[in-house]
């Protein structure tokens, strides 16, 4: 019986299913503070990057059969803080529909005076109200929103039980990475899109494709214009789509990685002998 709808999904989502499983051992098994702390940290890294993987696949659902769809959104919500149908109905239907009227963008990035936020209010703006605006959308979708409900209720009830069992170590392996990832999730969306006020899909969303590390480890997420052109497509797809569209994208939409996936990057590049010839892109900085 075949699982995956796509065999490229195996690797990275048996990386995610035995993390887990490492994950419940030392929850239930560690009591030893500084060895909580250090996972912790660990985790925080492992489950911003996870949701990159949460992202694709509630865009194009990664197996055949539905309950492994949901049983994997379950660990996803307790990994992300984006439960089942979360991004279904504030990413989806919200901004992927919306992103180019900032009056109606679920993750819009303009304040009501119409200027750009600022990055940091931006974040917590988003990651305060996620939630209800994933339910303002719902109530235009019902059917939807009793899965996000019945998802969320879900994971959420797994969560408050192993508390109630471990409270210290789920406060700093469940609670603190899955707070945090959310919070990265709300800060990737305005590195993405913020500034680029336009009507035109080509040059509203930012790309980086000259990283050795992050579209590996997010599944191609920074074919991000490719991504919003056909949101359903599958991330193996998106570079092949990418070189198709590139011509029609601007300079000003290409952006240099993260600090934390550059220094990936030379650390790799540094191992292996090589110099950074990579041709980096304009940073966000110096974008309009």
């Amino acid at each position: 019986m075949q699982i995956f709808k796509f065999k490229e999904d195996r690797l990275p989502f048996i990386i995610i299913g035995l993390f887990f499983i490492v994950d419940m051992i030392i929850i239930f098994k560690v009591d030893h503070l500084y060895t909580l702390l250090t996972w912790m940290a660990f985790c925080i890294v492992f489950k911003g990057i996870t949701a990159a993987w949460n992202h694709n696949h509630q865009h194009h659902n990664t197996f055949k059969q539905p309950f492994l769809n949901r049983l994997v959104e379950i660990l996803f919500g307790m990994y992300t803080g984006i439960c089942g149908y979360a991004w279904v109905l504030h990413h989806n239907i919200g901004h992927h529909v919306n992103y180019l009227d900032q009056s109606k963008d679920e993750s819009g990035w303009v304040n009501a005076k119409g200027e750009r936020m600022m990055r940091l209010r931006y974040s917590l703006e988003i990651f305060f109200t996620s939630y209800y605006r994933c339910f303002m959308v719902g109530l235009k979708h019902p059917k939807i929103l009793r899965k996000f409900i019945l998802m969320t209720s879900t994971t959420l009830a797994i969560m408050t039980a192993i508390t109630i069992l471990r409270p210290l170590p789920a406060l700093l392996i469940l609670w603190i990475p899955c707070v945090l990832s959310l919070l990265i999730t709300a800060d990737s969306t305005y590195w993405h899109h913020s500034g680029l006020e336009t009507k035109d899909h080509w040059s509203a969303s930012r790309n980086t494709i000259d990283s050795i590390c992050f579209n590996v480890l997010t599944g191609n997420f920074g074919y991000h214009t490719a991504h919003h052109y056909r949101g359903g497509l599958h991330w193996t797809k998106l570079p092949a789509l990418h070189e198709e569209i590139k011509d029609k994208i601007p300079e000003h939409c290409y952006l240099k990685p993260t600090p934390f996936f550059a220094t990936l990057d030379f650390m790799i590049l540094k191992a292996m002998g090589i110099k950074q010839t990579l041709g980096f892109r304009p940073s966000l900085g110096n974008s309009k």
